[in-house]
């Protein structure tokens, strides 16, 4: 939905949010104004941001979604979102997994890689070069990764720190 209507029914005492955030916003009747309940625990004042421009494009969202219990880890769930929104994540250097994944198997984005090989009988396939691409991970090992058509439709990414795997890169 659109922020318009999200504002609406924050002012009926809903926390909204956008399908990726661990966090809400919400109304403050007293305050006349909308608070950011952030991941982290900290709470603050729109008014107060000294992010302008990222708050601007999330009130220009129109994927606005009431936080409830399951969604939003700031009230105890954890927040999922659709291949599109993980892509976006995957190019920030977030490491993402899917719920239905069994394991510590997450998804990264890896930087380009070149291999030479020295004992090819063509001198044309002596170097391959690929990248960047997306890489399957365990925390130990990596290999490529394609997503299947099902992982391109699934709701259910999620951030691989969200679910005790490997988050950011540093």
């Amino acid at each position: 939905m659109k922020f318009d209507q999200a504002l609406q029914l924050m002012k009926k005492g809903d926390k909204m949010k956008l399908p990726s955030w661990g966090g809400y916003w919400c109304w403050d009747n007293e305050k006349k104004t909308v608070m950011m309940h952030m991941r982290d625990g900290e709470v603050m004042d729109i008014r107060d941001t000294q992010r302008v421009e990222y708050t601007l494009k999330n009130v220009a969202s129109d994927e606005w979604i009431p936080a409830y219990e399951g969604n939003c880890t700031v009230l105890g769930g954890t927040p999922s979102f659709g291949f599109d929104t993980a892509l976006k994540y995957l190019k920030r250097g977030f490491g993402l997994r899917r719920r239905s994944w069994n394991g510590n198997i997450c998804i990264k984005a890896a930087e380009a890689q070149s291999w030479e090989f020295s004992n090819v009988s063509r001198p044309d396939l002596n170097l391959i070069e690929v990248g960047p691409f997306i890489a399957q991970t365990n925390g130990a090992r990596s290999i490529p990764w394609n997503a299947s058509q099902e992982d391109v439709f699934a709701t259910d990414w999620t951030f691989a720190e969200e679910e005790g795997n490997y988050g950011k890169n540093k």
